[in-house]
């Protein structure tokens, strides 16, 4: 999708709910948009310091975990690293994410199946899920 679109999306939305979309963190959304796949925090705060020498970590580390609360990003726990997400119009739907060990690629599924099978697992647990995020690893259809 094009980064200019997803952009107007994120500030349409930040607009409904009322959410400061300050200009640093739309520098770090245009970054992590730019990118086909997962990017680690460092990685983007070294491209945010070309465009702003003054970047610091906390610059990255604030817009993020707006970016994330916001639902525009997905943080990969296992890999430390982040990827846009393209459908954030619905912030707390249920995330997967296939990871290739290989190559990197990170590609966002969504199955309603499984949802519900981890939903019933834990309503019959007594466990209430507030977020969702199962990351699967393995090899991607061109690295097999």
């Amino acid at each position: 999708m094009n980064v200019d679109k997803l952009l107007e999306q994120a500030k349409q939305a930040c607009q409904t709910r009322g959410a400061r979309f300050t200009h640093a963190r739309e520098q770090v959304f245009k970054l992590l948009a730019k990118h086909q796949g997962a990017v680690g925090a460092y990685d983007l705060l070294d491209e945010l310091k070309a465009i702003d020498a003054s970047a610091k970590p906390a610059t990255i580390y604030r817009a993020l975990d707006f970016l994330g609360k916001q639902g525009f990003v997905h943080k990969i726990e296992s890999i430390n690293a982040f990827v846009m997400c393209h459908h954030f119009s619905e912030c707390n739907h249920p995330v997967q994410l296939l990871i290739c060990d290989s190559c990197g690629h990170v590609e966002e599924i969504q199955s309603n199946n499984l949802d519900l099978a981890l939903r019933s697992m834990a309503d019959a647990s007594g466990f209430s899920i507030s977020h969702q995020i199962v990351e699967a690893h393995g090899q991607c259809q061109t690295c097999c």
